[in-house]
């Protein structure tokens, strides 16, 4: 199997973060009611092989508006490096194309995040390592001709390597996220003033970028290590999670956070939204979502004596009020966010568990009540296993996500695969 990186390995073995065997056990003890799928048609649209098309992506898709799916492999490539990706249909097939691989050296190393399209139609995404070892911020660009090749690959540049202290380190499962003016902004996992990760933008300057630190992650009670990345509201809040730090006690490192960031008098102002606790759920992972109200949505790794919870903040009275919308009683861990669609209905995925413990993809309706539960799909290993982004629609409600292990790849325990359910 390709080898993690070590800082990787680290993060999902902390004992904060790793609660397969507690949930394992609740699983095997409940009985839960879940409703099955209606008619769904699940594929997989490529097995990743390791070579030149990559491996073992912990990242989710970006839908461009044209309906072609980008993303990263961490792994892979001909320098073992990582690639970005894309899938285009054609009539009822799906066509890969390599649009770049990393080389691990002054262009970065191993994309944990996704990439996604900025308002120039680049691509924009993160390497968690190469540069100067700490990760950087890439853009891809077309190649200027047109080109007719399948593998058609695009031009690279560095937009901003981090250093570590105070600036940050080691950007992981982030997807980037752009504000009106075209301003980025995202997460680190470590690094800042405190070693304990920052939130950052980078905004357009002579032709380069200019990074500032929008919040560095030190006293506990605000955060601490953000997984992924961030949110815009439409006044330009900024908002995200961390999955350790706050003021709960039940977890050694503190159970997470979600916080806000809000611009104040030329700088930036942190409100912690929610402390979990253990009761209200622990350890949120993947990215948040926000509807055209200000409501925002999530998924945590579990809850006190339960599985994962999915949940919702909604702006009252000048703050926001926290409900859970859903608890998993089966075995569910969700390291990813979770997908909403016009309807209300919400798309995530497990971890692990299912049929053959290989994880599964589940659907929540009827949310404006008390949701209910549907299994989507169980990963069997051959057609995938290990789902850790959450799921993302296009504008068709077809589903689409990806797997770090499974499928036919010569990786150890498979390649991972990118997958789509229609309806």
């Amino acid at each position: 199997m390709t080898n993690q990186p070590e800082h990787s390995t680290t993060i999902l073995r902390r004992s904060w973060g790793w609660t397969r065997f507690v949930l394992a056990v609740l699983g095997a003890l409940t009985m839960v009611a879940t409703r099955s799928a209606p008619a769904q048609t699940f594929s997989v649209l490529h097995n990743f092989t390791g070579g030149a098309d990559g491996a073992n992506t912990f990242s989710g898709l970006y839908v461009a508006p044209s309906g072609v799916l980008y993303g990263t492999a961490t792994h892979g490539g001909t320098y073992g490096a990582g690639t970005v990706f894309k899938l285009n249909q054609l009539n009822s097939s799906w066509v890969f194309s390599p649009l770049y691989e990393f080389t691990g050296g002054s262009d970065g190393a191993l994309p944990e995040g996704g990439v996604v399209m900025g308002p120039n139609g680049a691509l924009y995404g993160t390497a968690s390592n190469g540069g100067d070892n700490y990760g950087g911020v890439f853009e891809l660009r077309p190649p200027p001709m047109f080109c007719r090749s399948v593998e058609c690959y695009w031009e690279e540049s560095v937009l901003h390597n981090f250093t570590g202290r105070p600036d940050g380190e080691y950007p992981i499962f982030v997807n980037l996220a752009f504000d009106q003016a075209g301003d980025i902004y995202g997460t680190t996992l470590d690094g800042g003033m405190d070693d304990l990760g920052t939130t950052f933008e980078l905004t357009a300057s002579g032709g380069g970028y200019t990074e500032s630190i929008l919040h560095s992650f030190g006293s506990g009670s605000d955060g601490q290590s953000p997984f992924s990345g961030v949110v815009l509201d439409r006044a330009g809040n900024v908002y995200g999670v961390t999955p350790s730090g706050g003021t709960g006690t039940t977890c050694s490192s503190g159970c997470g956070a979600v916080y806000q960031l809000m611009p104040s008098n030329g700088g930036w102002l942190e409100n912690v939204l929610v402390n979990f606790d253990g009761a209200n759920g622990y350890y949120p992972n993947g990215n948040l979502i926000i509807d055209d109200s200000g409501n925002l949505y999530g998924a945590t790794l579990g809850k006190s004596g339960q599985g994962s919870v999915v949940y919702k903040l909604a702006p009252a009275g000048g703050g926001f009020t926290y409900s859970v919308l859903y608890t998993f009683i089966s075995y569910c861990d969700s390291y990813g966010g979770v997908a909403r669609d016009a309807a209300g209905h919400f798309f995530g995925v497990c971890n692990g568990g299912g049929t053959h413990n290989d994880g599964w993809i589940y659907e929540l309706t009827n949310c404006s009540e008390a949701c209910s539960l549907i299994d989507l799909h169980d990963f069997s290993g051959s057609d995938g296993a290990s789902p850790y982004p959450g799921p993302v629609l296009d504008a068709n409600g077809n589903l689409y996500g990806t797997t770090y292990l499974g499928g036919r790849g010569s990786c150890e325990d498979g390649c991972g695969v990118v997958w789509e359910i229609t309806p």
